[in-house]
């Protein structure tokens, strides 16, 4: 640590000028957007990608590469935040991912597509974690929600833009200049962030040591055991030899992680992040909401336009208006939390989320599409009120030199919980097809007979009860989140003075 106390740092990166500032939120903007729409933008171009590289049974490693690279890394630029400043993590990252963005875009086959989506997920990882960092830093307790409203509202138009302007680039211009594109907006950040970010100097950073071994570590327990569960189920039977050598690898790197980092000075993963009650609360509780969000975000398309007869873009209308109440609420969610403390109000906010998702299965079949249509609504509303209080509140308990760690931590683990969410649900609906209609496909055959005309109606019953059912584990989640706040968290966050 530098002889910089947090308290100085914080105060020092916040008296910048107001043009200052805003043009650093302007940078931190433009490099979420990046990381945004590179999770919505890709989607809807893989069939132009498949028909120009081919590879059409490995291009779910196009999302699968690039989210593992994202997770497993976000614990160590958390760390390296810390040790050497928020400024040449989130520079080294945009560059690691602009060059990935370029790579991709002159891909020559599929294997080559994949690993250049993991060099951009390497960069990726940077640029989520300390994003969020430098947001706590730049604004006192008091006016944090106006930024991460700001966030929020990127996330929500990448969203809602991302597949029309993935579709619009693939059918008429190349599906390639969805990489490109990354480039000036990259640029941009870039240029930003290197000329209005200034910290306070940091005078042993050249002195610091970096656990690399521990970063190696926790790289490679996290791509085994997140590999596993992407491959679980899909690629593999759960109880195949390959899935039972990933998971009996990763227990092992998981033991070895715990034994370098324990003998470490400077930990990538150090244990008062479990220690503590209101972190390791924070932690639970978002791995749960990343657990619960696949629902929604993987499910409900499938649903609108099998179940409800829509088609793809009313499909995604249906899914995308919980973007729109999620920011809304968020900002409102400080006028609450400012009255009855953080964790409660995290606590209505799950709570209620707990309640809307139990109500979707008891929707009528076949039902209108408003129906979901409203409880998508209110369920972004509920949501932006669960979490934006609970990063605010846990990013207000630690100072400048546990800030990254803290954020990247909380951050891995809803990453990590959708992960596991994509795979607990993806074997929970195939399970309810299989019983369904006698083992006779799983929910991925389904989704692609879509395209033949309109499923027979035993398919379209058993597609709404395999969802239902994915809809009641989505409760279940939110309804631990809401156990784990309640018994864990404490009613006041131990928020330190600005």
């Amino acid at each position: 640590m530098g002889s910089t106390t947090p308290a100085i740092r914080g105060a020092a990166a916040r008296q910048q000028g107001t043009g200052r500032r805003g043009a650093v939120v302007a940078a931190l903007m433009l490099t979420m957007a990046l990381a945004a729409l590179d999770a919505t933008v890709v989607s809807t171009a893989v069939p132009q990608i498949v028909g120009d590289l081919g590879g059409f049974s490995v291009f779910s490693w196009l999302f699968s590469g690039y989210l593992l690279a994202v997770t497993v890394t976000l614990p160590v630029y958390g760390k390296l935040s810390d040790t050497f400043g928020r400024k040449p993590v989130l520079v080294v990252g945009a560059a690691v991912f602009l060059l990935g963005s370029l790579l991709c875009a002159a891909a020559w086959n599929m294997g080559a597509l994949i690993a250049f989506r993991i060099v951009q997920g390497l960069g990726g990882g940077a640029l989520q974690g300390t994003v969020q960092t430098l947001a706590a830093d730049l604004y006192p307790l008091a006016e944090r929600p106006k930024i991460q409203s700001k966030l929020s509202t990127v996330w929500a138009v990448s969203a809602v833009a991302g597949p029309g302007l993935g579709g619009v680039l693939a059918a008429y211009a190349d599906w390639r200049w969805i990489f490109l594109l990354n480039l000036p907006i990259g640029a941009a950040a870039l240029w930003l962030i290197v000329r209005h970010l200034h910290e306070p100097e940091r005078e042993n950073a050249g002195h610091a040591r970096v656990d690399w071994a521990g970063a190696l570590a926790v790289f490679a327990c996290g791509g085994v055991l997140l590999t596993a569960l992407v491959q679980g189920g899909v690629a593999w039977p759960w109880l195949s030899a390959p899935s039972l050598a990933l998971f009996g690898t990763g227990l092992v790197l998981a033991a070895s992680v715990v034994v370098v980092e324990r003998r470490a000075a400077e930990p990538i993963i150090p244990g008062w992040v479990w220690r503590r009650r209101t972190i390791a609360a924070v932690n639970l509780a978002l791995g749960a909401l990343g657990l619960l969000m696949v629902a929604p975000s993987v499910f409900l398309p499938t649903y609108a336009q099998s179940v409800l007869g829509l088609g793809p873009v009313a499909a995604g209308f249906v899914l995308s208006v919980w973007t729109l109440s999620w920011p809304v609420s968020a900002a409102f969610s400080q006028h609450i939390y400012r009255r009855i403390g953080f964790r409660d109000t995290a606590l209505l906010g799950i709570g209620l989320g707990a309640l809307i998702l139990f109500a979707f299965p008891f929707l009528p079949y076949p039902g209108s599409w408003w129906q979901p249509t409203l409880l998508m609504l209110l369920l972004g509303g509920a949501l932006g009120l669960f979490q934006l209080p609970l990063i605010v509140g846990v990013q207000s308990t630690v100072g400048w030199s546990e800030r990254g760690t803290t954020t990247a931590s909380v951050l891995f683990c809803r990453q990590t919980g959708q992960t596991l969410g994509a795979s607990l649900f993806g074997a929970v609906a195939n399970g309810v097809l299989a019983a369904r209609l006698g083992g006779a496909g799983d929910l991925d055959s389904v989704t692609r007979a879509l395209d033949a005309g309109t499923p027979p109606e035993a398919t379209r019953r058993a597609i709404a009860d395999a969802v239902h059912a994915v809809y009641l584990g989505a409760a279940s989640a939110a309804a631990l989140a809401f156990v784990v706040l309640l018994l864990v968290a404490p009613r006041r966050f131990p928020v330190l003075p600005e």
